[in-house]
């Protein structure tokens, strides 16, 4: 498991170097079938993330590859989940809050999680042991020393609610009528701070404790949510569907997940 930590933290790094060779152009912006904005930044990560997990015979569900059907991958024990560029609509507004994702996921459980923020160069990352998770911010992406960044880590965790005041993520790009409801829900008891941020720095924001919930009413892949959840579980937080209050679950025959709550 340490050997594939290792393997994540390279190609999420590396990653993030490509995001940002296109970050600092006049890139164009096409939409997918879905309408979601799609640039060069999010192929070209791809293909630099695919060297580097391709090598180890593992599968990858990408965002930006071809998914295998369900006959196949319901075979799989353990599976990549990548998101090359998550937040390609904050990396539009060039507002910095877009991530690398990637996330090994076993028997449905994601187990081991990288989020990368190639702007802020801050890597959180779960522990190989999978019972702590960990932020770091590089000094550099040129020269990647496993050593040094682990050496430099500090682990994170969650903070508890206080008495009077909940602080809750709200996304920049969604923050819908049931979120509102929800949020409304909270304020009949307790103050409410909203903190927004984009991408899978929210599921960051809850693990190291700058917010306590973050609640989550709209559609999301799995390659959204894999590595965020890796992260969240192992600083002991939940990641669970809304309905059945079970932790999500990965490789599903349909990638959407369900409508979620992490705290």
């Amino acid at each position: 498991m340490e050997e594939l930590l290792h393997i994540a933290i390279k190609a999420a790094i590396q990653g993030g170097k490509e995001i940002l060779k296109i970050y600092a152009t006049d890139f164009d912006v096409i939409s997918k079938d879905d309408d979601s904005p799609l640039t060069q930044a999010d192929k070209n990560a791809n293909d630099v993330i695919n060297t580097f997990l391709v090598p180890t015979n593992i599968p990858i569900i990408s965002e930006e590859t071809k998914q295998d059907n369900y006959d196949t991958r319901k075979d799989w024990s353990q599976c990549w989940i990548v998101d090359p560029l998550d937040g390609t609509k904050e990396f539009v507004k060039r507002n910095g809050e877009f991530t690398v994702n990637i996330a090994l996921v076993v028997g449905g459980n994601p187990v081991l999680g990288v989020i990368y923020v190639p702007v802020s160069k801050a890597l959180y990352y779960t522990g190989a042991d999978g019972i702590a998770s960990y932020k770091v911010t590089l000094i550099s992406e040129d020269k990647i020393c496993l050593d040094t960044i682990m050496s430099s880590s500090k682990k994170i965790q969650p903070e508890s609610q206080g008495d009077t005041l909940v602080k809750i993520v709200g996304s920049r790009s969604h923050l819908n009528d049931d979120t509102k409801a929800f949020i409304a829900s909270i304020e009949k008891e307790k103050q409410v701070e909203i903190v927004s941020k984009g991408s899978s720095l929210k599921f960051c924001l809850v693990a190291e404790g700058e917010a306590h919930i973050y609640p989550r009413y709209a559609p999301t892949m799995e390659w959204d949510t894999a590595a965020g959840q890796a992260i969240c579980q192992s600083s002991g937080v939940k990641v669970v569907d809304i309905t059945t209050h079970e932790p999500l679950r990965y490789n599903k025959e349909n990638l959407l997940n369900p409508y979620f709550l992490v705290k």
